[in-house]
């Protein structure tokens, strides 16, 4: 199946992007429907009488300006709810103008709202009022929403009554308005609601991840500045003594200097343990701490492990690894739901496979592994006589597979 088709580009987006075009095309739907409802009514009546040429002029065209008005509302109003734009104070006004403006004409044109020719009137304008104000709601706080639903049915009920209505009807339109608008307004709000919580996940998710990232770094700087911040004080120290014994020609001096050469020599080797014991991982810990993470990301995690215990240390060190960066990718590059890890010990080789799926549709440099992470984890093998491949054994799948030979060297700081 191509990547460009239908199907591919839907595969190519991520969750909280299929739920909020889901969410989107769904509210489409909702204005699409509004002037099949409007037809529908008029055509019903016109199947039984005929219907006045004005009510049919304003029901069909004012009905088809209102949905298409709602529609860009709808688009607008779910964007500005999920934080990228200004309210569409604009396309409220506009399109409240032509709902309430085509509703009071035509109630007014059956004025006063009695007899058989007053059905369309008494049917469509409650229809096109209510779908508006359900599509008001994404456009507009819940203030904003309900002080712009007393205005707009005050402003039907009004002329009406002025014009002789019956109070009863009037109050039954009214009535009927608000249902209709409320259930509208909860439905539409709940589905954009949907679709901002999943954005949210998506995001958190992704901070989850940085964090990750950042806690190790800082890790790594407490322990650096801990080995060489006092170190390199005191050579500062002895270094100026050193100076200021020379300008004196006081054989001091060179004792000084050695002294500053030992510390240095010191701080070399201590650097020297501080990488080496970041670059060593325990392979059963980085396992348990790679499992609780993806777990906690809703990620169904499972671990499948053969021979782990004949690996010597640097081996499990260097697999590690694999695990630790695979689990960040799949954290950060994936909307996966499974994920898996399989370790084998087959000929002298250990074979160490991560797969997970909710992968995109993903450019080729990632299918082959061209990127920091992967490339740092395929030199880090190859130290070892080892290999890295990351490729999709399916669609939507990702597998990284790591080979490394039991006799595993043991690498320089």
């Amino acid at each position: 199946m191509s990547r460009t088709g239908p199907v591919g580009r839907w595969r190519s987006l991520s969750k909280p992007q299929r739920t909020e075009l889901y969410v989107r095309w769904s509210l489409y739907l909702v204005a699409v429907v509004q002037p099949l409802s409007a037809l529908l009514v008029v055509g019903s009546v016109a199947a039984r009488r005929e219907v006045p040429t004005v009510q049919l002029l304003l029901a069909v065209p004012g009905g088809l300006v209102a949905a298409a008005l709602n529609a860009v509302l709808f688009r607008t109003g779910l964007d500005a709810y999920l934080g990228r734009r200004p309210r569409p104070y604009g396309w409220v006004a506009l399109s409240g103008a032509v709902s309430i403006g085509t509703s009071l004409a035509m109630m007014l044109s059956a004025a006063p709202m009695t007899g058989e020719n007053a059905t369309v009137a008494a049917a469509v304008p409650p229809m096109t009022v209510t779908f508006w104000l359900g599509a008001v709601v994404l456009g507009l706080s819940v203030r904003e929403t309900l002080l712009t639903a007393a205005g707009s049915l005050t402003l039907l009920a009004v002329p009406l009554l002025l014009t002789g209505a019956h109070p009863g009807g009037v109050v039954g339109l009214v009535v009927g308005c608000l249902l209709g608008a409320a259930m509208a307004g909860a439905t539409v709000r709940c589905s954009s609601w949907t679709a901002k919580v999943v954005w949210e996940l998506d995001e958190a998710r992704e901070a989850q991840a940085r964090l990750a990232v950042a806690e190790e770094r800082l890790r790594f700087s407490r322990d650096l500045h801990d080995v060489l911040g006092r170190n390199l004080a005191t050579i500062a120290l002895k270094s100026e003594l050193a100076v200021q014994l020379a300008r004196r020609q006081r054989p001091e001096a060179v004792d000084q200097m050695t002294e500053v050469q030992r510390i240095a020599q010191d701080s070399q080797r201590e650097v020297r343990e501080v990488v080496r014991g970041y670059r060593t991982v325990e392979l059963h810990t980085e396992l348990i701490g790679a499992a609780s993470v993806l777990r906690a990301a809703n990620v169904d995690c499972r671990t499948e492990l053969a021979g782990t215990d004949a690996l010597p240390a640097e081996a499990q060190s260097v697999l590690g690894w694999v695990v630790r960066e695979a689990a960040t990718n799949v954290l950060r590059h994936s909307e996966a739901a499974n994920c898996s890890f399989r370790l084998r010990v087959s000929g002298g080789t250990a074979v160490l496979e991560v797969e997970n799926d909710g992968v995109p549709a993903v450019p080729p440099s990632r299918t082959e592994g061209a990127g920091s992470g992967l490339r740092g984890l395929r030199e880090r093998l190859a130290a070892h006589g080892g290999t890295l491949t990351a490729a999709g054994p399916g669609p939507g799948r990702f597998r990284v597979t790591a080979e490394l030979p039991m006799a595993a060297r043991e690498s320089v700081a």
